[in-house]
């Protein structure tokens, strides 16, 4: 059988890669292992292979594994495990000492030059002031701290929810994975950082954070950067962390964007933030297991809920391994009072619910709760703080629709958000929702697509509560400082006509939605067809979003006409960040494909722009093809006067000032020009 030049070149640069034989014939389908081991050696393909060390080989063949097209299989996850516990040993003995090497006794002169060296070092490390020896501080050095430094700095100052997650992760029977399901705000992420850096400090565990994004992973580290220097007055730096103690390699803090692949490569506890609101849960939970595969790692995973349609809700509930065969699934499966106290389920998992009159009868002091419930709508109030899950069954937009839309900030490296011209003098447009009585302002930087059919980025977005007019508008007048800003709609419906009469001050081309019944249904088509068509991506951290978007449903008005809103008026959604983005979607066309049609037509193969009346074929003797021919003189030759899918053009009168008679010099600047050709001139068809 013979094989194209393609395939054996394919198979050369997986051989050069360090792929086995079996994989190749794997990815290439091949019929048989023997044309592989004939290739290699007729080619002498081992020829090519360099020499590499030991760590760096293991670290290649990680990334092979990672770069596979197909789901990792069993032997692949197991392989991957013991390859990263091979790579960290290689890292910490490469970080150890190297013992100095004893010079050779047959140079009479080795023992002199190494004395002299050691007086060089001695003098360069004594300060000028004392002549006294300074003691180099290895990096993130953590051997002084003890279990009784947190006990004072952290411990003690729990709240009562958060003391039985600690007590949840003592307990050898619950610590292996804890699920738990929270309100906003309750100071999850804070705990969390501090249990993760303290048992780093006591234990030498890796410690690994898994997030939607990596600017949001980054909270966990800056937390962790926070402690360290508030409470002990250490200076933590890296990304990764590696701890030290007494000057050897301890423990790694790892924050991770669900995104990465490298992620696969790694071991230790592991945390999933807000896991609800990440797309593809099954293959994150995957990756979760191969990283903690060993008895010894916990896997925490916590979040609010967002709807029943989520990949992780059959996780959340136990609804799988509840239907599997296991001989474990008969055991009674706690009630729902008893997992929101904290219950051990039989499969392995012990589940809480924290919701915010738990948080505030634990101790925690930082709500209001009625001010909270005037400013959320029933709805919303129940997913936020009561940890209830949305029905999406009746939300105009579909989760699995808004997951396709996420993606990663730190991807974009055309925007940078600490630049003073963050996107250049790129396009943008700006979506805005005024605030109201008792919700936000919202304001959102869209970057338009380049191209017909693009995507929509999401730069920034901002949210402002009560505020003034004027405070508001000087907001977006700095939006329009920092952007090259091309539009700015904002919704002038009641109160936000005040906003958008300061705008136009200072940016005249500002654009007023009134909403209507008609424009509310032009928002959302225009927002469903962009979402669904996954032409717009967002910074999947960004869970406010998606939240905005399933709060909004589809409904009717009294006189049985279709309509959506999302909060307890019909002028206006309490999505605020959702309207502001189909507010900036709103300056494209629904219909982007749609064109111009001319009424004229070209001749020959091409049919664009033709219309749908076929001209008349030509029957005299003189038919010329591919031009259309207009008769310029006065000649006998009028065959050409009417000619088929001709536009008439009304002659406009000579015109000559109020006053002045018209002369001979005026009579000679009305006339025609000469033509090139004094019968005849061509005349293209219009595009």
């Amino acid at each position: 059988m013979l094989y194209s030049t393609e395939v054996k070149e394919a198979a050369k640069r997986l051989f050069l890669r360090r792929c086995k034989a079996k994989e190749i014939q794997a990815q290439l389908n091949l019929p048989n292992i023997r044309i592989v081991y004939y290739w290699i050696r007729q080619g002498g393909w081992e020829d090519m292979l360099s020499d590499e060390e030991p760590l760096t080989a293991v670290g290649r063949r990680i990334t092979l594994l990672l770069d596979k097209s197909t789901s990792l299989t069993k032997g692949d996850l197991d392989e991957l495990d013991r390859l990263t516990t091979v790579r960290d040993r290689l890292i910490k003995q490469s970080a150890k000492p190297v013992p100095a090497t004893i010079g050779d006794p047959t140079v009479d002169d080795g023992p002199r030059r190494e004395g002299q060296r050691n007086e060089r070092r001695e003098r360069g490390d004594r300060n000028d002031k004392g002549g006294k020896k300074r003691e180099k501080k290895a990096k993130n050095e953590v051997g002084e701290l003890t279990e009784v430094d947190f006990l004072d700095k952290f411990i003690s100052k729990m709240y009562g929810y958060q003391k039985e997650l600690f007590a949840a992760k003592q307990n050898p029977l619950t610590s292996r994975i804890r699920n738990i399901l929270k309100s906003r705000q309750v100071g999850l992420t804070y705990y969390f950082a501090g249990e993760a850096f303290m048992d780093a400090v006591l234990t030498g565990d890796n410690q690994i954070f898994l997030s939607a994004s990596r600017a949001q992973s980054e909270i966990f580290r800056s937390y962790i950067v926070s402690f360290a220097q508030e409470w002990f007055g250490l200076e933590l730096t890296g990304n990764p962390i590696v701890l030290s103690k007494d000057g050897k390699p301890w423990a790694e803090l790892r924050f991770l964007s669900t995104n990465s692949s490298t992620a696969q490569g790694h071991h230790g506890h592991v945390y999933v933030d807000e896991y609800f609101w990440i797309r593809d849960f099954e293959k994150l939970n995957t990756v979760a297991s191969a990283m903690a595969t060993h008895k010894k790692w916990r896997k925490t995973y916590f979040s609010t809920p967002s709807a029943v349609s989520h990949q992780a809700y059959p996780f959340w509930t136990g609804e799988k391994f509840r239907n599997s065969k296991r001989k474990n699934a008969k055991d009674p499966w706690p009630s729902e009072a008893q997992a929101a106290a904290g219950a051990l389920c039989p499969d392995g998992q012990w589940r809480k619910v924290i919701t915010i009159l738990d948080a505030i009868t634990g101790g925690c002091d930082l709500f209001d709760l009625e001010q909270l419930q005037l400013e959320y709508d029933e709805d919303k109030f129940q997913q936020l703080f009561m940890c209830k899950f949305i029905d999406s069954t009746q939300s105009a937009f579909s989760l699995v629709d808004l997951e396709r839309c996420y993606s990663d900030l730190s991807l974009w490296t055309d925007y940078d958000p600490d630049d003073p011209r963050p996107f250049g003098n790129s396009p943008v447009w700006i979506g805005y929702d005024p605030s109201r009585t008792r919700d936000d302002a919202s304001c959102v930087v869209v970057a338009p697509p380049l191209e017909d059919g693009g995507k929509f980025r999401i730069l920034e977005k901002h949210s402002w509560r009560g505020q003034s007019f004027k405070y508001q508008a000087d907001q977006v007048k700095k939006l329009t400082e920092r952007f090259n800003v091309q539009h700015i709609g904002i919704d002038t419906t009641g109160i936000g006509y005040g906003v958008f009469d300061l705008v136009r001050d200072f940016y005249p081309r500002a654009t007023s939605i009134h909403y209507s019944l008609e424009t509310k249904n032009t928002l959302v088509l225009k927002a469903q067809d962009t979402i669904q068509g996954s032409r717009i991506e967002w910074d999947a951290g960004w869970n406010d979003i998606a939240q905005a978007f399933l709060t909004i449903k589809r409904g009717t008005t009294n006189g049985g006409q279709v309509t959506y809103s999302a909060s307890r008026t019909d002028a206006s959604g309490h999505a605020d960040i959702a309207w502001a983005i189909m507010h900036a979607l709103a300056h494209e066309p629904l219909n982007t494909n749609k064109q111009r049609r001319s009424r004229y037509t070209l001749s020959g193969p091409s049919t664009h722009g033709q219309t749908s009346k076929k001209p008349a074929k030509n029957t005299g003797s003189r038919a010329h093809a591919g031009v259309f021919i207009r008769r310029t003189g006065t000649g006998a030759d009028r065959e050409h006067r009417a000619l088929p899918g001709r536009v008439c053009h009304s002659r406009r009168a000579h015109v000559h000032a109020s006053g002045i008679p018209p002369g001979s010099g005026q009579a000679a600047a009305r006339q025609r020009p000469p033509r090139r050709h004094s019968r005849i001139q061509t005349q293209f068809a219009a595009a």
